[in-house]
């Protein structure tokens, strides 16, 4: 595999025969990985950190699920490559859950921006997500999108105050209408240190 590169390759690639009988198990191991990785953030907020295990899985998800064979492999690639770590950063998908449609509609109807209100804060530092470039996640009318793909771009200096240990690091959204905070405990600090190079 290409872990190391930081790039899902072609030949990274499960025959989708093998991934089909394969995938249970693939996906029961994912779980345990993935609670390391969630945070909630306020009453509707969802953010997985995500890794190359999780992007890597995502994938043979689409191509199993849409049966599109070959032809499918490098629109896939070209879609989650981005969100594997580069070791200088974290890369998060971070979900809008609201069950009941018209209070989905309504909240998500007054959070245009809001990717431009999310952050972490490490010791003094403040550091902004960037919406990965894949398409606009605000609509004209005003109307957020309910799933988010952000990176958070980190110095060498940051990423060593992370490793340290020290202070505390919070994960912020501070759009007017939506306005929480989660801190990211020791043992999520440790698991998501691991995606530094």
């Amino acid at each position: 595999m290409s872990r190391e590169t930081r790039v899902i390759e072609p030949a990274d690639i499960m025959d989708m025969r093998a991934y089909g009988e394969q995938r249970k198990a693939l996906r029961l191991g994912h779980v345990e990985t993935k609670k390391k990785r969630r945070l909630s953030v306020g009453p509707h907020v969802t953010v997985f950190f995500e890794s190359y295990d999780s992007m890597w899985l995502q994938i043979h998800e689409m191509l199993y699920i849409e049966r599109g064979g070959a032809e499918q492999i490098p629109d896939e690639l070209a879609a989650y490559n981005p969100m594997i770590p580069n070791g200088r950063e974290l890369t998060v998908t971070l979900m809008f859950e609201i069950d009941d449609p018209k209070l989905r509609a309504s909240i998500l109807g007054r959070l245009a921006g809001v990717e431009d209100h999310i952050y972490l804060h490490l010791g003094e530092a403040r550091i902004a997500a960037v919406p990965e470039g894949d398409v606009e996640r605000s609509r004209e009318d005003g109307k957020a999108s309910s799933v988010h793909f952000l990176h958070f771009p980190f110095t060498q200096e940051q990423i060593a105050e992370w490793r340290s240990g020290r202070g505390t690091v919070i994960f912020g959204i501070d759009h007017p209408n939506y306005g929480h905070m989660a801190i990211i405990g020791p043992e999520m600090r440790d698991v998501l240190g691991r995606d530094f190079g």
